[in-house]
């Protein structure tokens, strides 16, 4: 198998639209109230820098996961998926939880900014194990 580009950037497309339907829909005032941010602040930052490299490191990661699912032959849906929680699982989950608890932070906090990676790195294995590139 060979990296699939197109569904490379389609898979972080999806990551990047799922962030702001994270935050900026589902989870806004939850989040905003656990990081002690007023609305205020939030409109004086300006999210375009943090947005393209949000994008760009999106990009990184949908091509670093695209790797890992030809290395494990997940070529479906659901065996991208898995790859997904087992990256989640094994590493992103462990490692913001060690420094969640040595903060102090709250869980719902944790819940909130780490289940995000868990439910984009689900979509996006799943799109980059189910897309098919077409024979030339």
């Amino acid at each position: 198998m060979k990296t699939n580009y197109l569904a490379v950037v389609v898979a972080a497309v999806a990551y990047w639209v799922l962030g702001f339907l994270w935050y900026g829909v589902l989870f806004n005032k939850a989040w905003m109230a656990l990081e002690h941010m007023t609305v205020e602040q939030a409109k004086s930052a300006s999210p375009v820098i943090p947005f393209i490299v949000s994008f760009l490191l999106e990009l990184l990661v949908a091509y670093c996961l695209a790797q890992i699912c030809i290395w494990r032959n997940a070529n479906t849906a659901s065996r991208g998926a898995s790859i997904g929680v087992l990256i989640w699982v094994g590493f992103v989950g462990p490692i913001a939880l060690m420094t969640y608890m040595f903060e102090m932070r709250p869980k719902t906090l944790f819940a909130i900014n780490e289940f995000y990676p868990l439910a984009g790195l689900i979509l996006m294995g799943a799109i980059l194990g189910a897309w098919k590139k077409k024979a030339a």
